[in-house]
């Protein structure tokens, strides 16, 4: 059985190397440790290296976590830490991908000319809303701030 799925393996391999590999058009990077190779070397320094790759990354993103709710680039920052997480793990090589990819066919779908014309339409109409909203409360209660009318 093993001798069979090689052969396959081999004819796909010699039939299209791009395929057999699982290159795309785009290069992809391989899955894996970025980290040097004396460090690869040996187990107990990659364990640290990995170690200190979480940490600084965990520092990174609770940064970004926080500057959600405080003034600053929460989610640049929150990809940054991502970013860091990817030079050494597979997982947050993975969503960085996944990622990546939905934030290419989100800038796609906004460039529709369909969509485009669609949020203009809408938002001129929202605007429309709120100065009609807007004028009738300046003309039943004038420039008065809603917490001081008596009414």
């Amino acid at each position: 059985m093993n001798a069979e799925s090689d052969e396959r393996t081999k004819v796909a391999e010699q039939a299209d190397p791009a395929s057999a590999t699982g290159e795309s058009d785009r290069e992809e990077r391989e899955l894996g440790s970025r980290a040097p190779g004396f460090i690869k070397a040996s187990k107990a320094l990659h364990l640290s290296w990995q170690v200190g790759v979480f940490v600084v990354g965990l520092g990174v993103v609770i940064a970004g976590v926080l500057m959600l709710v405080l003034p600053g680039p929460g989610w640049l920052v929150i990809f940054g830490g991502m970013a860091i997480w990817a030079t050494e793990f597979v997982w947050a090589q993975l969503v960085l991908r996944w990622t990546k990819r939905k934030v290419t066919e989100a800038a796609q779908r906004a460039l529709d000319p369909k969509v485009r014309r669609r949020n203009i339409i809408l938002t001129a109409v929202g605007l429309v809303i709120m100065a009609v909203l807007v004028g009738i409360y300046v003309w039943k209660f004038g420039l008065t701030m809603p917490w001081k009318i008596s009414e």
